[in-house]
């Protein structure tokens, strides 16, 4: 990493993990820049907010073209869920454009400006590995781990990672949003849902100089959800 204080961009600041992320790097001494609809997670002076709807996919590249970062953080996400046969195209087309296209233009806008040792990370879902209702929603995911190893090679010779944090349900607003009515969230076997801030803490650890060496993969946080 450079010598000068790390810059890290973040989706979805506004809330959730993305909103624990924003105060984990803040703790750690980082400038962030947080992109949300909303305002950004309270006044802080190494922290600007950048207000944008990234549903609107043209203008993403424009907005972040004068941000020079160390590394970005995509956790903005949304879920929606539905079944065979009462799939609703439109709902896999907005997971596809927030997850999967705004990843892509934020990677094609910023990886060429990244200094040597930056960083790149997706916030994935255990999910991507299928999950009943949730079909359209884990394509979405499984998509960023393809992007991610793909550009992980790319971009290893600048010693820039690339890393998915995958997590198992997490205690943020979308486990009681409406969108997902009749597909209730699965208890971890640990008996409670992951925390922001046990996420926060991966993609803390992934952004550190001690994480140098691992590129190309993906950290599941599931709570015992996978065994």
């Amino acid at each position: 990493m450079t010598s000068a204080k790390p810059h890290a961009l973040v989706t979805g600041a506004s809330s959730g993990i993305g909103a624990a992320i924003v105060a984990r790097l803040l703790a750690d001494g980082w400038r962030v820049t947080g992109i949300s609809r909303r305002g950004g997670p309270g006044e802080h002076p190494a922290y600007e907010h950048l207000s944008l709807d990234l549903s609107e996919t043209d203008a993403v590249a424009e907005a972040v073209a004068k941000i020079e970062v160390t590394a970005f953080v995509h956790a903005a996400g949304v879920l929606k869920v539905g079944e065979l046969g009462a799939l609703n195209p439109e709902d896999s087309a907005a997971m596809w454009r927030l997850h999967v296209e705004v990843a892509e233009r934020l990677a094609n806008a910023l990886a060429p400006r990244l200094p040597q040792g930056g960083r790149i990370i997706f916030i994935g879902s255990r999910t991507a590995s299928g999950a009943a209702g949730r079909g359209q929603y884990a394509a979405t995911k499984a998509a960023l781990v393809a992007l991610a190893r793909s550009w992980a090679i790319e971009l290893a010779p600048r010693g820039i990672t690339v890393n998915v944090v995958a997590p198992a349900a997490t205690q943020t607003p979308m486990l009681t949003d409406p969108a997902r009515a009749g597909i209730a969230p699965k208890l971890p076997p640990i008996g409670r849902f992951v925390q922001p801030a046990e996420v926060a803490a991966a993609v803390a650890f992934f952004l550190s100089p001690e994480a140098g060496a691992i590129t190309g993969q993906q950290l599941l946080i599931c709570g015992g959800s996978s065994l």
